[in-house]
């Protein structure tokens, strides 16, 4: 019999079906996202730029993958930071994907990860961070997570509000939030 299961070079099972852009399956055949590469080594800069792009793209799952491989690849001193990081961006994806229970559960458990680590020089607004993750889950849980944060023009009008409360019980646990609206800015200045 003919092991069915997709496997890389190393011989670890990976799965071939595409994804959406906050990385749940889809039939095969089906176009996706192009999924993150894995194991890729970037500087801290390009690392939050990456992620930045991805979160800005409203793709949190990806940006998840792409602090996934700093916290692998880097220094372990930095390894805290990077995880947290990872586990916001999941966070988001969760609660974009409508589960507010572990959406909130993995904002939290990431701030708390990175509350007082000193971004160096990466330029890591990690206090914001925390702030943003807090009331994110604050807002998720509380069941106003589709009207997104910042003011009423950032937050758009009813009638878009509307479509993110219209699928956002696709895994029956709540409102999903916009991934776009919600992407934090994870840096408050320059990169190196």
């Amino acid at each position: 019999m003919v092991n069915a299961r997709d496997r890389d070079v190393e011989g670890r099972a990976r799965s071939a079906r595409p994804r959406d852009g906050l990385g749940r399956p889809l039939p095969y055949g089906e176009a996706g996202v192009e999924r993150q590469p894995e194991g890729v080594v970037r500087s801290p800069g390009e690392t939050v730029r990456e992620a930045q792009r991805l979160l800005d793209a409203g793709m949190p799952f990806h940006a998840h993958e792409v602090f996934e491989d700093a916290w692998k690849s880097g220094p372990a001193v930095d390894a805290p930071l990077w995880r947290g990081l990872a586990q916001l961006a999941v966070g988001l994806t969760h609660a974009a994907r409508g589960n507010a229970v572990g959406g909130a559960r993995l904002l939290r458990r990431g701030a708390a990860g990175i509350e007082g680590l000193d971004a160096g020089p990466y330029g890591i607004d990690v206090p914001g961070l925390v702030r943003w993750a807090r009331e994110l889950a604050g807002r998720v849980e509380g069941g106003s997570s589709a009207q997104g944060g910042g003011s009423a023009e950032d937050r758009g009008s009813a009638e878009d509000r509307g479509s993110a409360q219209d699928h956002g019980s696709a895994e029956g646990r709540g409102s999903a939030v916009d991934p776009v609206r919600e992407a934090p800015r994870l840096a408050g200045g320059g990169l190196e």
